[in-house]
């Protein structure tokens, strides 16, 4: 039984302390700097390869976007987050999400119940791991970004379940 106490809190440790920290303005200018199809107002497609993507994203930002992975649950400071201001892909700035439509769904991960726009998002369906989802993309530069399952509350009853990786976030009057 201890061990058992043991082992819960060194994993509870862990993925405590391996949470991803949020990144400051310097960090926010950077990484829009050292990428050509960063925009928060174009809203031209965009199609670049792979190889291309690998330079303007981190490692972990690639593999959820570009790759379909998913983040560990309970990592996104997006999660908890109460600051109130716009969602947008971190791949190319596209305005996805405003925060009063975030809500706490409990799943851990950021959940909305309505994009900004309909051309905000792209649905595909998902049949992988032995389920049938919707999976949810950029409708900018087809990033992956999560699913969208009916279990939202009113007024649409939808829950975009969202990685926080693939988001970044302009706080209201920045």
């Amino acid at each position: 039984m201890k061990y058992l106490i043991f082992a819960s809190a060194a994993l509870l440790f862990f993925s405590c302390s391996t949470a991803q920290q949020k990144p400051s303005k310097a960090n926010k200018m950077e990484e829009k700097k050292n990428n050509p199809v960063f925009s928060r107002t174009n809203t031209d497609k965009v199609e670049i390869s792979d190889e291309e993507w690998k330079k303007i994203l981190s490692p972990e930002q690639f593999y959820i976007a570009r790759q379909r992975g998913t983040e560990r649950p309970w990592t996104s400071p997006f999660e908890q987050s109460e600051e109130i201001g716009t969602y947008y892909c971190v791949a190319c700035g596209n305005t996805l999400f405003k925060s009063n439509t975030k809500f706490d769904s409990g799943c851990g991960w950021p959940s909305f119940f309505e994009p900004v726009t309909k051309k905000s998002i792209l649905y595909l369906p998902d049949n992988t791991l032995g389920m049938r989802r919707t999976e949810v993309q950029c409708g900018r530069c087809k990033s992956h970004l999560g699913h969208v399952f009916n279990d939202g509350p009113p007024p649409t009853g939808l829950r975009y379940c969202i990685n926080g990786v693939s988001l970044g976030f302009e706080k209201k009057g920045e």
